[in-house]
């Protein structure tokens, strides 16, 4: 197969240098099945799809190195002064979209614009222009921008909204709700500035003349992507060849820009050696991890499974999309918690709304669906383990220490990088993939046979923080620097001397906001012990709970039944259930029981229906009348789970009387059990 690099050049056009092809042994590793093949990345890159135009391949793009600061200083000190007008920029290829609220931003008249002067507060020094194209891309600027122009007065931003992304979706609106000034991207050519900032490469800056400076949008150029120009792939986070002159490309290690190099030699002293300042955040903010465990709802004893998922066909959502519910079937509700993370570009292509109606079930069984534009690093930190793809944020993950289980990689990870060695030593999830689609991964210790539930518990019982260090050292260097690193080269571009005050502080993250629902119904297994009652629930949403109507015994000791809260939308479960909750406190004990009279009443299948009062205590009333009484002796107000020790106690055939010890996972709570005056049978 013709290796990457190879393929590569053909895309940006041959430049006169041997490249580097990849080893056997990944040519072998990228290697598809000969039953089901999948075209080959190098036909990817080289071929274009049925019925698309013939096209040039675009050129390529360049870097910067710490030896290359020197030069940067002599550039920047000897540049000219900016232009009142720059040439207009070639018409684009691809016809503007409008935002997703249907109205484009209008060209602005402050603070920059032919009278701008007149308007403006601040007598702004400079212009900077950042680039705002794709939701991801204009996410790191922001972040990247934030602290390090923080207290200065002396530069405008204005952000130039390129709709042409086919993920532009979303843009204006995350631009909108900072305060950004937002200017139409035809303006950016009758604008004078003097420094634009882009995280993204696939904006046409053809008629302007002022410096770049990119920034990644990811960790490194390690992924493969659909090049806007043409039916070719190309490595993401690399400029077209025309910008090379003037761009200067940020990176987290050294290694990145012997990379670029062997990719384009136009990047050869292009580079600036920065660091990651998400990557520093993230290691700012895991003392916070109890913080971010309580905001997400993550009680103590539980775990928390967060699984991220990149974009396109190959990516963990692409390949296993029902991976969320399935988790949600297997996982003990008491013991963990599921987080999902979605790149945003999955969002922008789909909507939203589609998301989240692929992910319904998933929703009702208590999902946390993680936001794109922001809490997925709290999360990360908070998590017990992470399942994963080829994705920045799965990267992330492995260098921060994490337990990590890959459900998918793709062959869009380029060879020879620090997330291809990821994705050859981390061990992979088992079970099936997409109908149809590709094979689930095989891999190091692919544990075959086992479920999802002994999978997990096998990661996190044998992990090694230290199992991915070197993988996570070989892509961040130094640590800690990155924010202080920028600002120094960001003001050296402007040509404006660094603000008097301390470089920007590496700050936490904000507490996760996720979009969740309450569990109301759920598939309860008791098992009894002598005096230990054995609690697991599953959400019936993704348990085929539907026709689990009537009690059921698995084995001796160990019985199932189906519990609903009385609100249950799908009254399919309501009909079936044996044991009916309420879910609000009763204010009164009276209260409680007219209100399981009235329900027992109402829904002649259930056995059961059980109320907490206000004070704590939870009454279960039984069909023929009696009345069972449970009060935890800690923190346990849930009337599903004392039922539940009710339910077991009784079909263990023991007295309504006694202590029971309450376990779920690795939590052990005391119940006392009482019975009180019986009432009438209901019918």
């Amino acid at each position: 197969m013709e290796g990457v690099v190879g393929r590569l050049a053909r895309g940006y056009g041959e430049h006169g240098q041997e490249r580097r092809a990849p080893s056997a042994e990944s040519a072998e590793r990228r290697a598809p099945s000969a039953e089901r093949r999948a075209p080959s990345a190098a036909e990817r890159l080289t071929t274009p799809p049925p019925g698309a135009p013939a096209t040039t391949p675009a050129a390529g793009p360049p870097a910067l190195t710490p030896e290359a600061r020197p030069a940067l200083a002599t550039a920047t000190a000897t540049a000219p002064p900016r232009q009142p007008h720059l040439p207009a920029a070639p018409q684009p290829s691809t016809p503007p979209q409008p935002p997703a609220h249907g109205c484009q931003p209008l060209p602005l008249r402050t603070p920059v614009g032919p009278d701008a002067a007149r308007w403006t507060t601040f007598d702004g020094e400079r212009t900077l222009i950042a680039v705002a194209r794709t939701v991801t891309s204009t996410i790191r600027v922001l972040d990247a921008l934030t602290p390090v122009l923080r207290d200065d007065p002396r530069v405008h931003v204005v952000f130039g909204y390129d709709p042409t992304s086919a993920f532009s979706d979303g843009v204006h609106d995350l631009l909108r709700a900072h305060g950004a000034r937002v200017m139409p991207w035809d303006q950016l050519t009758r604008v004078p500035c003097d420094l634009i900032v882009t995280a993204t490469e696939n904006a046409d800056l053809s008629g302007t003349d002022a410096p770049v400076l990119v920034l990644p949008h990811g960790v490194g150029f390690h992924k493969l992507v659909p090049d806007a120009r043409g039916p070719h792939e190309r490595v993401s986070g690399l400029v077209p060849e025309a910008l090379l002159e003037r761009a200067w490309l940020t990176i987290s290690h050294p290694d990145q820009a012997d990379q670029l190099a062997a990719l384009h030699p136009g990047t050869v002293g292009r580079t600036l050696l920065v660091g990651d300042p998400c990557y520093d955040e993230l290691l700012s903010s895991r003392g916070l991890r109890a913080r971010y465990r309580e905001a997400l709802g993550v009680a103590e004893g539980q775990r928390l499974v967060m699984v991220s998922s990149t974009w396109r066909g190959q990516s963990l959502l692409g390949r296993q999309p029902d991976l969320p519910a399935r988790l949600l079937a297997e996982l003990p509700l008491d013991e963990y918690r599921v987080a999902l993370v979605t790149h945003p570009n999955v969002a922008s292509a789909h909507g939203s709304w589609q998301l989240r109606a692929g992910q319904a079930s998933a929703r009702e069984a208590g999902l946390l669906l993680i936001p794109p534009t922001a809490g997925w690093q709290a999360t990360l930190v908070a998590a017990d383990v992470l399942i994963g793809d080829h994705g920045s944020v799965t990267f992330y993950g492995a260098a921060l220490g994490k337990p990590v289980i890959l459900a998918a990689f793709g062959d869009e990870s380029m060879p020879g990088t620090p997330m291809a060695e990821l994705g050859r030593v981390a061990p992979r999830l088992s079970g099936p993939a997409i109908p149809g689609g590709p094979e689930s991964p095989g891999g190091p210790e692919s544990p075959g046979g086992l479920g999802l539930y002994e999978q997990i518990e096998r990661a996190i019982a044998g992990h090694d923080p230290e199992r991915f260090a070197k993988i996570g050292a070989a892509a961040f260097a130094e640590p800690g620097r990155a924010l202080a690193r920028l600002r120094a080269d960001l003001y050296a571009l402007l040509r404006l001397p660094e603000p008097a005050t301390p470089p920007p502080p590496v700050r936490a993250f904000d507490d996760p906001v996720p979009e969740r629902q309450e569990v109301r119904s759920a598939v309860v297994v008791t098992a009894v012990d002598g005096d230990t009652v054995t609690v697991r629930r599953f959400p019936a949403s993704v348990s085929g709970a539907a026709g689990e109507a009537g009690d059921r015994e698995d084995a001796d000791g160990v019985y199932r039944h189906l519990c609903c809260q009385d609100r249950e939308p799908d009254r399919r479960l309501v009909e079936s259930a044996s044991v009916l909750t309420r879910p609000e406190p009763a204010a009164t004990p009276v209260a409680a029981l007219r209100w399981a009279r009235e329900t027992l009443g109402r829904y002649p299948g259930s056995v059961m229906a059980a109320a907490v009062t206000t004070g704590g205590d939870c009454l279960a009333t039984l069909r023929d009348g009696r009345i069972a009484e449970a009060s935890a002796t800690g923190p346990i107000r849930d009337p599903g789970l004392l039922a539940a020790v009710v339910y077991g106690w009784l079909r263990a055939g023991r007295p309504l009387e006694g202590i029971a010890t309450l376990r779920m996972g690795g939590r052990e709570e005391a119940v006392a059990l009482r019975a009180r005056p019986t009432g009438p049978p209901h019918a």
